[in-house]
C-alpha cells in the first residue's frame, strides 16, 4: 500500500509547484519518495519470482526523478506531479519492453511495455507483430489481459496515420504495425493506493502483461 502522506504530498505539490515550497517540504518529499520506493521494491521482489528477468533490480534502478527537464518546454514548472517507475530489465534507461507503476493522485495507473522505442527496435517490433500475428493476437485477446487492459492503447500521438512502409494497407495486424509504442495501461483510483491488497493487484496486472512484454522484448533482441 502507499501511505496516505505520500499522496497528500503529491497533491501539495500539484498546488505549490515552486522551488521555495519544496525546500520548505524537502523531509516530507524524502519520506514520500522512501514510501514509494519501498513499495516499488516489494513489488519487484513478489513479481520477480514470476519474471526472473526483473529479479536482480533494486527499486532506485527503476526510479524517475522528480525534477522535470524545463529546457525546453513552455511549462517551467520544475517538478513533476507524480513518481513514476519503469521496472525493465537493465533498469529505467534500458531499450527493453517492461513493467510500469506510475503515482499521481486522481490519475495514477499501472501496466507496462515499451514507449517510443528507437527506429532499429520499432522495426524490430513491428516485423515480429507481422511475422507472428496470430501468437500476438492471442496475446492481446488473452481473457486476463483484456480484463485487466482491454487493449493496447491507440491515442493518436503514439500511432501513425497510415500503415508503414513495406506493409499491406489489408495487414490483419495493421492497426498495430500503426503503432509507434506498445502500450496498456489500467487506472488506479485513490481509494485503492491505501489499500492493502494493492500489491496483490499490481503483481495480478504485471503479470497479464508478462506475455506482452516478452513478446516485445524477444522481438529486440532477435
Amino acid at each position: 500500500m502507499i501511505q496516505p502522506a505520500t499522496v497528500r504530498f503529491l497533491k501539495n505539490l500539484s498546488k505549490n509547484n515552486n522551488k521555495p515550497w519544496f525546500d520548505l517540504h524537502r523531509k516530507e518529499y524524502e519520506a514520500a519518495r522512501k514510501d514509494y520506493e519501498d513499495f516499488i521494491q516489494s513489488v519487484i521482489d513478489a513479481f520477480g519470482k514470476t519474471d526472473p528477468s526483473i529479479a536482480p533490480l533494486i527499486a532506485k534502478q527503476c526510479l524517475f526523478r522528480i525534477n522535470r527537464d524545463i529546457r525546453f518546454s513552455k511549462n517551467k514548472t520544475p517538478y513533476k506531479k507524480n513518481f513514476a517507475a519503469s521496472i525493465n530489465r537493465g533498469g529505467k534507461k534500458s531499450i527493453f519492453a517492461g513493467y510500469y507503476f506510475h503515482l499521481e493522485p486522481g490519475n495514477s495507473f499501472v501496466g507496462g511495455g515499451i514507449w517510443m522505442p528507437m527506429p532499429a527496435e520499432t522495426q524490430k517490433i513491428r516485423q515480429e507483430i507481422d511475422y507472428c500475428w496470430p501468437e500476438f493476437k492471442k496475446i492481446i485477446t488473452a481473457k486476463k489481459f483484456k480484463a485487466i487492459y482491454g487493449d493496447l492503447d491507440n491515442e493518436p500521438e503514439i500511432t501513425l496515420v497510415n500503415v508503414p512502409k513495406g506493409y499491406a494497407k489489408d495487414n490483419p495486424a495493421a492497426q498495430y504495425l500503426k503503432l509507434k509504442s506498445w502500450i496498456a495501461m489500467q487506472a488506479i483510483d485513490d481509494a485503492s493506493l491505501g489499500l492493502g491488497t494493492l500489491l496483490k493487484h499490481t503483481v495480478q496486472a504485471f503479470g497479464a502483461i508478462q506475455p506482452l512484454i516478452w513478446f516485445l522484448n524477444r522481438a529486440i533482441e532477435e
